[in-house]
């Protein structure tokens, strides 16, 4: 039976699909924690963060879910960037206290509003992988809350297996407390960006290979409904720190200065029917002729967390939510593979509203991590049920194909023996499961539907 003190709440990731009843606790203390975990009985736990993983990940269904959120407090800054923080310490934060200090994140997803522990765990990446990698590459060390109550101190040379089962092992191998993580030196907070638009998918992957080694930075919003000699025509937005003498007089004296935004809402749910074929395909002509090639100096806000500017994005999509499919394809396969998954969605008469096609780079160390050399194309989909669900079975059999892979943080219909086939070293991060989870205590509906569970 779940303990007295959680409550019972309705979970779901950001995509509002699938969500599930969980018995929701909120403890802060280390000694709580310990205490919840050592007493599960027959109950089965996850940490959540902010909740912006899209799927099932952080959702445990009639199962015990803790809140992270409670814990973060900044705990030390060294003279070279070493950040050292409580796992629960969200990114916004760091972001709103550090950048003005010229302490930039080494690596960031499209989102402000992730914790440490939850960008850890999912190993999160941005639009530099090209160049830099994911996060693992900058986490130095983390202190991990075990199954048996123990705390271990991991890194790369103390408990390594553990160190990278965590990274990218979605929370399923204990609860990462704290880290410490490299920060990069920044002299302003902008970047300087130069906009392309390209005719065809073609064009958008030559750009990608041209430009790889230029800049730090590179996204392409590719338009999906396109077809024939159009099709994966794209804005292109490639981009570089912008150092003080490529900003606007007026900004010089105080570089580090962040513009300030204003957040829009979304009050309520949308009528599903908002997103449509019709609609989509409007907006995406809109969005192309609007954006000519250019160069130009944008806030650093607005270059990585365009969607943060509208608070509850997610509604858009209606009550049924929405799935984001995140699919990537090795270099060699990019332009076959991206032809693919356009005409298969094209066909399916299901529109996406976001889509976005970035350059990657090599793997790091983490068992489960996401990335390899190729290109990664996000995609969202309103939820439609079983015609949703099986687009995705579609997409996953093109990957298999082509020896690509989905991203656990955004999956949600994915199953394991199609995920068992895209992560071949599967078997190392069972091992490490067992060794110190030997009875599954911290599991989720992701896991157990992955196959991330051992049996």
């Amino acid at each position: 039976m779940p303990d007295k003190s959680a409550r019972r709440q309705s979970l779901s990731g950001w995509g509002n699909y699938p969500r599930h009843d969980c018995f929701v606790h909120e403890v802060a203390s280390q000694a709580q924690q310990r205490s919840l975990i050592t007493s599960t009985d027959s109950q089965t736990l996850i940490a959540r963060g902010l909740g912006r993983s899209y799927g099932d990940s952080a959702v445990n269904a009639l199962n015990d879910v803790l809140l992270q959120t409670s814990r973060n407090r900044f705990l030390s800054l060294s003279e070279t960037g070493l950040l050292r923080c409580e796992a629960g310490l969200s990114f916004a934060e760091i972001i709103k206290y550090l950048l003005p200090r010229g302490w930039a994140l080494p690596t960031t997803p499209g989102t402000k509003f992730v914790t440490v522990g939850g960008a850890i765990a999912s190993d999160v990446h941005g639009k530099n992988h090209h160049q830099c990698g994911s996060l693992g590459n900058f986490v130095q060390a983390f202190r991990l809350l075990t199954a048996s109550g123990d705390v271990l101190d991991c890194s790369r040379e103390s408990h390594p297996d553990l160190f990278w089962a965590t990274i990218g092992g979605m929370g399923l191998t204990g609860i990462i407390l704290t880290a410490q993580i490299q920060l990069n030196r920044v002299e302003t907070a902008w970047v300087k960006q130069e906009t392309r638009r390209t005719r065809n998918l073609t064009d958008t992957l030559d750009l990608f290979v041209k430009t790889d080694q230029d800049y730090q930075y590179s996204v392409a919003w590719i338009d999906c409904l396109k077809r024939g000699s159009s099709m994966g025509r794209s804005v292109v937005m490639l981009a570089n720190d912008a150092s003080v003498s490529d900003l606007p007089d007026r900004r010089q004296q105080k570089p580090l200065q962040m513009k300030k935004r204003r957040r829009k809402k979304v009050p309520f749910n949308l009528p599903s029917i908002t997103l449509n074929r019709l609609t989509v395909s409007a907006f995406n002509g809109v969005y192309f002729r609007a954006h000519r090639d250019k160069e130009s100096v944008v806030s650093y806000d607005e270059f990585f967390y365009p969607l943060d500017s509208i608070q509850s994005w997610n509604r858009i999509y209606g009550k049924r939510g929405f799935i984001q499919y995140q699919a990537l394809i090795p270099k060699q396969n990019s332009f076959d593979g991206m032809h693919e998954l356009l005409e298969l969605i094209s066909k399916s008469r299901q529109a996406s509203f976001l889509a976005v096609l970035k350059s990657c780079g090599p793997a790091d160390d983490g068992i489960l991590s996401y990335l390899f050399p190729g290109h990664t194309l996000a995609l969202d989909f309103p939820f439609k049920g079983p015609r949703t669900i099986e687009l995705c079975k579609q997409l996953d059999e093109v990957l298999l194909k082509l020896g690509g892979r989905i991203y656990a943080a955004k999956d949600a219909v994915t199953n394991a023996s199609t995920f068992h086939v895209m992560y071949p070293r599967l078997e190392e991060f069972l091992k490490v499961k067992r060794q110190i989870d030997p009875e599954n205590v911290f599991s989720s509906s992701q896991g157990r539907r992955l196959g991330l569970i051992p049996t």
